[in-house]
């Protein structure tokens, strides 16, 4: 399962770079979004971060793909 094989990458958030580990489906996923939204991954991030609360970053981009996936599937 390469998808599942775990890929760091550094984004920037309001000025300051960060790295954040996930699969690699959810780093396709996130730049399919991204081109979808006509934004940058740095920029889909930022609204992730914007939006998450307590949750951490990782996590909440994670949730944030399985919902737009799910609303897109429409479930």
């Amino acid at each position: 399962m390469s998808g599942a094989r775990v890929v760091k990458r550094s984004v920037v958030i309001a000025g300051h770079r960060t790295s954040i580990s996930l699969e690699d489906a959810f780093w396709l996923r996130l730049q399919t979004i991204a081109a979808g939204k006509g934004v940058s991954i740095n920029a889909l991030a930022a609204e992730i971060d914007a939006a998450r609360g307590e949750a951490n970053l990782s996590s909440a981009m994670r949730v944030f793909v399985l919902e737009t996936v799910s609303a897109r599937a429409g479930g």
